[in-house]
């Protein structure tokens, strides 16, 4: 006889967090049938009426990642602008023992997704999302002035999205040099360095000149 639906329910619900507890514990590579199912304590057999291969595994791992991260506790965000992007990109960085963990787990999955396409393509739109999610501001951001009225929100976005993950990566591989007060006054930075008022080429060149030449 089958599970009632609600046992079969709970019993999904234990194997997400049998997964999710090998995720922070061990990483994707670590991630195998036979961990969770030490986890649960339950056989390999079992588990696999739920993933029958390790590409299942892997791909309900990434989803109980994005949820996870979807569901993470969030600043209060501003209705607008700038001080709005900065709430989303201070939430991305790892600023806590928990969000250190949370972006341990992506960059741990970077590679085995890498390896598949339907995963790489999979990474690609929850870039394409997040991305999404910041355009709005950033074109609240240029309506308010607080960006040049040039500013391409594409495309702004998209360094916004590079940057703050790039200064992830380096906070993961090298904590000492980028403790959270680092992180942040570096994400200052380029939020004022994104607001400043493009100059054109001639000028940087003669404000270049000017200065080797040490003249007044």
């Amino acid at each position: 006889m089958p599970p009632a639906r609600g046992d079969r329910e709970a019993r999904r619900k234990d194997v997400s967090e049998a997964v999710w507890r090998v995720l922070a514990d061990k990483g994707f590579g670590g991630l195998t049938l036979r961990a969770v199912a030490a986890a649960m304590g339950v056989s390999t057999g079992m588990l696999m009426h739920y993933f029958p291969t390790k590409r299942a595994l892997l791909t309900h791992a990434l989803d109980l990642l994005e949820k996870h991260t979807a569901e993470r506790p969030r600043r209060a965000r501003p209705t607008a602008g700038l001080a709005a992007v900065r709430a989303m990109l201070l939430d991305i960085l790892p600023l806590t023992p928990g969000d250190t963990a949370r972006n341990r787990v992506w960059v741990g999955s970077w590679d085995l997704s890498l390896a598949d396409d339907g995963l790489t393509a999979d990474q690609a739109d929850r870039y394409t999302r997040l991305r999404a999610t910041l355009r709005p501001h950033l074109e609240a951001a240029r309506d308010l002035g607080e960006l040049p009225a040039s500013a391409d929100p594409d495309r702004l976005a998209a360094t916004a999205v590079a940057f703050t993950h790039g200064l992830v990566v380096q906070a993961l591989f090298d904590p000492g040099r980028f403790p959270e007060d680092e992180q942040v006054a570096l994400l200052d930075d380029f939020l004022a360095a994104m607001a400043a008022p493009s100059r054109p080429t001639g000028d940087r060149g003669q404000g270049a000149r000017h200065d080797r030449r040490g003249a007044p």
